[in-house]
């Protein structure tokens, strides 16, 4: 079990440059994608809060009318 270690393979200069390259732009193409996705989602989240508090505003209506409705018929039933 005693395997010699051998000495490292030496990578060609143009190799180790072509993949720090490639690492660098994958980083800045993940920097621009997320960019810009978040920009995107800014705008969904925005629209979904209009359409929220709109939805919100006419539940609590419908919560309104129908307790006065309960209201209502409890007094009817009282008399």
């Amino acid at each position: 079990m005693s395997a010699a270690l051998q000495a490292p393979v030496r990578v060609s200069p143009l190799i180790k440059f072509g993949r720090w390259s490639f690492l660098g732009l994958g980083v800045l193409y993940g920097a621009f994608h997320n960019n810009r996705l978040s920009k995107k989602e800014a705008a969904f989240r925005e629209v979904n809060d209009k359409i929220k508090a709109e939805r919100d505003a006419k539940v609590a209506a419908e919560k309104m009318a129908a307790a006065e409705r309960e209201i209502k018929e409890l007094e009817a039933m009282a008399r």
